[in-house]
């Protein structure tokens, strides 16, 4: 039985173990494809999109919540930066019910910082809401990137609002972390914004110096999302000082970077921008052409709003959905990990209860031996006994010249003989007694007997003593029992 259970509680120890070390490996291979979708959306948003879903489906297998939240978090970076912002926004929410429910903070103040840069295009006031929230989970956090990357998307929101000033103060506040750390991304951004405000502020010479440091960079580390951004910038710099074949050449850069990164939006600014040129260069026909292709592009954006407010619809559904599921799963995962504790405090339980009935028997089965040896040094010591009574026959009957002489002190002696004899006798009956109803424990048993043993051998001994002596012609008996007391006048 004890083999058995020790086989059982080994099994399962090795089944838990061998659980946990599979859901270790697969949340991990989901951080790695999250990570790794976050790192190339820069580059190629589709396979952003793509890699994240990889890490949802292996996250939603084992019901890792986190990594579920990242996923989506990642899937709506690569939709935005596709220009489809309402699969983001219904990507962004899920993440956001997410870490919410799992009160993963860092992940919710970047879904806030990824709505933010949804709306920075359409409506600076919910955008800078979403940053600010932003900004005060990762402060409160001390999350020094994402709080110096919120710096950065304030400061492109109060360039919008006109605040120039106030824009270059944001800037620094995240320029000395982005240097330190040397985060090309964040140094390349605040380059950009700080061109552009220059350029604002009419002041062109330093913001095409900045603004062609950031594009080198840019260039450097293969962002072709913000080489596309700054070209556009400095092509309308060239355009105002009439350099129009650099601006043109900056436009044909631009557009090839903007398909590149895959961003509808910046190719219909560069179709924007193409027009501005031509219509520099008083080349009207082709400013027209351009201005054309503009206004089909957005009627053809304006047909498909309704398809979109579908879609949004049916994202908004299946995310609902999504959530009801997700909400089910972790109540599952919350009720498996009750009954996982409960079963695992039964089988402890149900071991020391087995360890304390094993103990039990073997303090038992001692108790029981011990008995058994102090049954047999009883029985010896009976044994010893009867011996000592038969050598006094023996020795009574051989010296029995010697008991006429004896008579007058064995009749002096005999009752004196009875009452101190037979009192550690009946003593040691009164104790094999109590032994047998289980009244005395057996170390005060042993040490009872023998005293009992030594007071009879004494007592024996002081007899053969007087007996054997002649000078003892009688006997004096205390009443304390002592023999030994001589005569008077002896």
């Amino acid at each position: 039985m004890k083999i058995k259970l020790l086989l059982f509680l080994y099994f399962l120890n090795q089944c838990t173990a061998y659980c946990q070390q599979q859901y270790r490996a697969d949340s991990l291979q989901v951080e790695n494809l999250n990570a790794l979708s976050y790192k190339i959306r820069l580059t190629d948003p589709r396979k952003t999109i793509n890699t994240g879903k990889q890490a949802l489906e292996v996250a939603r297998k084992i019901n890792f919540e986190l990594g579920m939240a990242e996923a989506y978090r990642v899937i709506g970076i690569g939709y935005a930066y596709l220009g489809e912002n309402d699969t983001a926004i219904a990507k962004y929410s899920m993440a956001l019910s997410l870490f919410k429910t799992t009160r993963y903070g860092e992940g919710e103040a970047k879904v806030y910082n990824n709505i933010g840069n949804l709306y920075k295009y359409y409506d600076v006031e919910k955008s800078l809401n979403y940053f600010q929230k932003c900004l005060k989970i990762s402060q409160k956090l001390n999350l020094e990137e994402l709080t110096a990357g919120c710096y950065i998307n304030i400061a492109h929101i109060q360039i919008k609002q006109e605040k120039y000033d106030l824009a270059l103060k944001t800037l620094n506040q995240s320029h000395e972390y982005f240097q330190k750390t040397k985060n090309s991304v964040g140094t390349a951004l605040i380059l950009q914004y700080e061109g552009i405000i220059y350029e604002k502020l009419n002041q062109h010479a330093k913001a095409k110096d900045l603004l062609t440091r950031a594009n080198e960079l840019a260039k450097k580390k293969k962002f072709y999302n913000n080489v596309g951004s700054i070209n556009l910038t400095l092509a309308s710099i060239y355009i105002r000082e009439k350099n129009y074949q650099k601006a043109q050449d900056l436009i044909n850069e631009g557009i090839q970077n903007a398909r590149l990164s895959q961003d509808k939006k910046l190719e219909e600014d560069y179709i924007h921008t193409s027009y501005e040129l031509e219509f520099a260069k008083k080349n009207y026909e082709q400013a027209l052409m351009h201005l054309r292709k503009k206004f089909k592009i957005d009627s053809i954006a304006l047909n498909s709003v309704e398809s979109k407010k579908i879609t949004l619809h049916q994202e908004q559904f299946k995310f609902i959905e999504q959530q009801k599921q997700t909400e089910i799963l972790l109540e599952r995962q919350k009720t498996s990990r009750v009954i996982f504790a409960a079963t695992a405090i039964v089988l402890l339980l149900s071991l020391v209860v087995i360890t304390l009935l094993v103990l039990q028997s073997k303090k038992r089965a001692k108790t029981y031996r011990q008995l058994r040896e102090l049954n047999e040094e009883i029985s010896l010591q009976r044994e010893n006994l009867n011996r000592v009574n038969q050598n006094q026959e023996l020795i009574i009957k051989e010296r029995t010249q010697d008991l006429e002489d004896k008579n007058f002190k064995l009749s002096q002696y005999s009752s004196h003989l009875s009452h101190e004899i037979r009192s550690p006798i009946a003593t040691i009956k009164g104790l094999l007694i109590l032994e047998e109803e289980d009244l005395m424990e057996d170390k005060e048993l042993i040490q009872e007997i023998r005293k009992s043993i030594e007071d009879i051998d004494n007592k024996l001994m002081n007899i053969n003593h007087m007996l054997h002596n002649p000078k003892y012609k009688t006997f004096v008996i205390s009443e304390k029992g002592d023999n030994d007391v001589p005569p008077s006048g002896e």
